[in-house]
């Protein structure tokens, strides 16, 4: 596990949470994916959100995001309500938010720079030239060569994928980087090597990440907290041990399982074997 982010209980101050959500409901006519859930999310942390199929991980990203509206409760960001913000209020706040959807979701009439630059061009009013430049210096940051600037998605590998999406998901230098399963579909040496950029982004540029994920590996290796969703809401939040110290049901079933047991540091086995 990654250095934690230190807080004795009650420690956590107003500027410590990044994004605050109480009491959320979310439903698609009669079907409701949330009901009376909480959840935290503190600056400077990589907080990975778990939680079984189809029982809305990202559904909780996009209603954070304003993609899809939620039937109650609140959201606030940066410690206000986003149902009390303006529209340039909201835009504001969006441009301090980076996203990295499922599978990349690059264009795929446009190439990897221009990829890169549609968040600049949306937000910004800069010449052709620094466009091309700062595109540049996002390829740089997340590991891609410089000749993977001009080559359409297609060209691309899995891995490359992926981190294009990452470039452009920096593209505004955000404050706060959301990732949909970003290890999804790579080979272990492939999802720890992004894990392990995750990680140095975070320190370098001080992000504040919630990640969306599956991976067990990402899960024990890259995440300060994990947040599990289960009966609608989270059911539970905190480091690793929080989560292998719980009686749901479903955690024990996802923690506890031979293949999660087998991703254990041997310490940590043993205690909970």
């Amino acid at each position: 596990m990654p250095d934690q982010v230190q807080r004795a209980p009650g420690e956590a101050t107003e500027s410590d949470v990044v994004i605050r959500v109480r009491d959320l409901k979310v439903a698609f006519g009669p079907k409701v994916i949330m009901q009376g859930l909480d959840l935290d999310v503190m600056r400077g942390e990589i907080l990975g959100f778990v939680g079984g199929s189809g029982q809305g991980k990202s559904v909780l990203t996009r209603t954070i995001l304003g993609l899809v509206q939620k039937s109650g409760g609140t959201i606030e960001v940066f410690g206000e309500d986003v149902d009390d913000m303006t529209t340039l209020q909201r835009r504001a706040v969006e441009r301090r938010f980076g996203v990295m959807f499922q599978q990349g979701a690059l264009f795929s009439a446009l190439s990897v720079k221009q990829n890169i630059q549609v968040p600049m061009r949306e937000y910004l009013k800069l010449s052709p030239g620094l466009l091309d430049e700062l595109a540049m210096v996002k390829l740089d940051l997340v590991g891609l060569p410089a000749d993977a600037a001009d080559k359409s998605p297609s060209e691309l590998s899995g891995g490359m994928i992926k981190r294009a999406a990452l470039a452009r998901a920096l593209a505004l230098d955000p404050d706060i980087v959301f990732l949909d399963e970003p290890t999804s579909g790579l080979d272990p040496i492939g999802a720890a090597e992004f894990d392990q950029l995750i990680m140095t982004l975070k320190q370098t540029l001080g992000l504040t990440v919630f990640m969306v994920t599956h991976d067990l590996d990402s899960l024990y290796s890259a995440c300060d907290r994990i947040a599990a969703l289960a009966d609608k809401k989270v059911i539970a939040v905190g480091p690793l041990a929080t989560m292998l110290a719980s009686d749901h049901p479903w955690l024990k079933a996802y923690f506890g399982g031979e293949r999660a047991q087998a991703r254990l540091p041997s310490s940590e086995r043993e205690e909970t074997a």
